[in-house]
């Protein structure tokens, strides 16, 4: 299997190597320096007020609760959760 892969490989890179010859070298070697040097590209000056001055007038905070409509729903008092469970039992079978 191993010696089927280097085979496919060796093909491959003859191939490429008769195509593209030293061209794809150039091309290679532009494309490593071009990514390497990415980071070093100015990034675009921020549009607007700078969010790091201290002197920016913002908006007001204010607080809203996210459960203030909040309305209990329930039917009935609250009862004991004993005979809560008590209530919601199934009955027993009759022994047979």
């Amino acid at each position: 299997m191993f010696v089927q892969l280097g085979a496919i490989l060796a093909a491959v890179r003859s191939v490429v190597k008769r195509i593209l010859g030293n061209r794809f070298r150039a091309i290679a070697g532009m494309t490593a320096a071009t990514l390497s040097l990415g980071g070093c590209i100015p990034t675009v000056p921020l549009v607007g007020a700078d969010p790091a001055d201290p002197n920016v007038p913002v908006a007001g905070v204010s607080y809203r609760s996210g459960i203030a409509p909040y309305t209990s729903m329930r039917p009935t008092a609250p009862s004991g959760w004993k005979e809560q469970n008590q209530r919601v039992t199934p009955t027993p079978k009759s022994e047979q």
